[in-house]
């Protein structure tokens, strides 16, 4: 009888590894932009106001587990894999399996029992149904996050990426279609007995506000099922890691699963709070954004809707307590496209995680110098084109068509698309210091950030003619602070010497040809023919082949980083 062969190992290099994830990643975001923007009509301004309050909370539980937990996992996996410890290697994951889910489901219980006084806090009650539709899925991110730091420690980024684009499908398909089916049905039984689906309300407009606070929560309820779609993808390839048994028995017994959870928890502790410190960016935004608007509104609310003439619907200026969640709807719509760039960089850190672990564990200097420049460079290369500044209103306008909140959303994003670029950087950065050991310093170099943002919002939010405005300075300011003192930070404890200026120097130059070239474009084409939604596709096509040009002909990319790549020694 013929014995069935055991499964291949997988590994891909820092580029092979970056290359998969930010494949994944984009088709990812491809997929969200198909739920996103259609959303964003299906359940209005309004609704996705009450979506974004509930992510902003979620976030920090979010970061926690996408973040904390399968880094602390990759980092010790890839240390033991190194040194041929494979069943520790094993050991690894079933520790960290019970850990990780107990904390999980806590989380989950953590957020189901304050969602009530949350949304009483950043005045947005509406916001509790997609609360509690959200809560679930921080107990099934936080077991995924188990499986894909044990395959990314291996160095086999393909089952994260799989499981990232199953739970964005699950997203997109359950999602849209129960919003659509919420806002319809709500929207009908409103129209016609003045009730949503039984409920009595005061009024029609007290009605339409139910309706998208339902329809919010439908379309919530969709990223909790794709969560479950993506958790049974990991489930499904855990069985198939590489891993032999000829392999396991080559290795020294492995230490107690006790040894490993408290190995675990020692390590995830200080990623985690790094990564919860900086979703706080997001609930900071929902807190002050909300509140300190509302009070710009009593204030002077001439000089606010002045500002936003025409950009605000007559059903909200009728009922002026709505205009926060309004604009704070408006914001995140832009808040959307600038995470756009972050999501693809963290890419970056990740795959780099294990090699620059190695490097730093076996003392190799110039292979550790190597992969840091490698990876700011490779991260500098990919976001500087995505900030998305000079073509912030063409843009807004492309992604979100004509109405009357794209203006808003146009103005928020010129600054925002700044600090999608510093934002970009804070990821690969802070995965570069936790691989070198420093798990703690992100944490410090975090809340350092957010503390003038927190101030920022603060203060900026109540000026009438600045509001939400002052979210995205807050958030320019945050991230540009972090990404230096990281920068500095990682130059002092490699202790050798990367040299900064020339990794950024022709990235840099050839954004600025790509910025003018683009804006110069989008122009002429304007004093052509009339504005229209599609008008900045040529301007970005002719920008993004002028970015490509000057760098091959300035040697921007290097032929290393094109072998590194998937069959990259074909284009050389």
């Amino acid at each position: 009888m013929e014995q069935k062969r055991p499964a291949a190992r997988v590994q891909q290099g820092f580029l092979h590894g970056a290359f998969i994830l930010m494949f994944g990643v984009l088709l990812v975001k491809a997929i969200g932009a198909l739920f996103k923007i259609p959303l964003s009509s299906i359940i209005t301004e309004d609704g996705m106001g009450y979506f974004s309050t509930a992510y902003s909370f979620f976030n920090v539980l979010f970061s926690l587990s996408t973040v904390g937990f399968p880094v602390a996992v990759a980092r010790l996996t890839a240390a033991e894999d190194v040194l041929g410890h494979f069943r520790d290697v094993r050991q690894i994951k079933a520790a960290a399996l019970p850990v990780f889910s107990v904390i999980g489901v806590l989380c989950a219980l953590l957020m189901a029992s304050f969602a009530p006084l949350y949304t009483h806090l950043v005045q947005s009650p509406g916001a509790l149904f997609s609360m509690l539709a959200l809560a679930p899925c921080a107990a099934l991110c936080s077991i995924s996050s188990v499986y894909r730091g044990y395959f990314e420690g291996l160095r086999n980024m393909l089952p994260t990426a799989r499981s990232q684009v199953a739970e964005s499908l699950g997203k997109l398909i359950f999602g849209l279609s129960g919003a659509i089916f919420v806002m319809h049905t709500g929207t009908r039984e409103l129209q016609a007995s003045g009730t949503v689906f039984g409920c009595t309300v005061k009024s029609e407009a007290d009605g339409c506000q139910l309706v998208c606070a339902l329809g919010a929560a439908a379309a919530i309820l969709g990223v909790t099922l794709g969560a479950v779609l993506g958790l049974l993808t990991l489930v499904f390839q855990s069985r198939r890691d590489g891993v032999t048994k000829a392999m396991l028995q080559r290795a020294p017994k492995p230490k107690s699963k006790r040894i490993w959870a408290g190995k675990l928890l020692r390590t995830a502790l200080p990623i985690s709070l790094g990564a919860v410190a900086m979703s706080f960016s997001g609930l900071i935004d929902a807190s002050f954004l909300q509140t300190r608007v509302a009070y710009a509104v009593q204030t002077d609310p001439v000089a606010l809707v002045s500002m936003y003439a025409g950009a605000i619907p007559k059903g909200n200026l009728d009922a002026p307590e709505t205009v926060p969640n309004y604009l704070f709807g408006c914001y995140n719509m832009a808040l959307t496209l600038f995470l756009l760039v972050p999501s693809v960089t963290q890419s970056f850190g990740v795959s780099a995680l294990p090699s620059v672990t190695r490097a730093f564990q076996t003392g190799d200097s110039q292979k550790l110098k190597r992969t840091v420049e490698a990876v700011l460079r490779i991260t500098f290369l990919t976001a500087l084109p995505m900030g998305i500044s000079v073509l912030a209103q063409p843009t807004a306008l492309l992604i979100y068509g004509a109405r009357p909140g794209t203006v808003i959303v146009g103005r928020v994003l010129t600054t925002l698309g700044a600090a999608s670029v510093f934002a970009a950087l804070c990821g690969p950065l802070n995965s570069i210091l936790q691989a070198m050991g420093h798990v703690e310093l992100p944490v410090v170099l975090t809340l350092i950030g957010l503390f003038v943002k927190a101030v920022l919002d603060y203060t900026l939010a109540a000026v009438p003619r600045v509001n939400v405005l002052g979210g995205a300075v807050g958030t320019l300011v945050c991230y540009a602070l972090t990404s230096v003192l990281a920068c500095i930070a990682i130059r002092r404890i490699a202790g050798v010497k990367i040299d900064f200026f020339s990794t950024f120097k022709k990235p840099f130059l050839a954004s600025v040809c790509c910025g003018v070239a683009a804006l110069l474009t989008h122009k002429a084409w304007c004093a052509v023919l009339p504005e229209s939604r599609f008008s900045a596709l040529p301007a970005v096509f002719f920008g993004a082949l002028i970015y490509v040009v000057f760098l091959l002909i300035a040697r921007g990319i290097c032929e290393e980083d094109i072998k590194a790549l998937p069959n990259g020694e074909k284009f050389t």
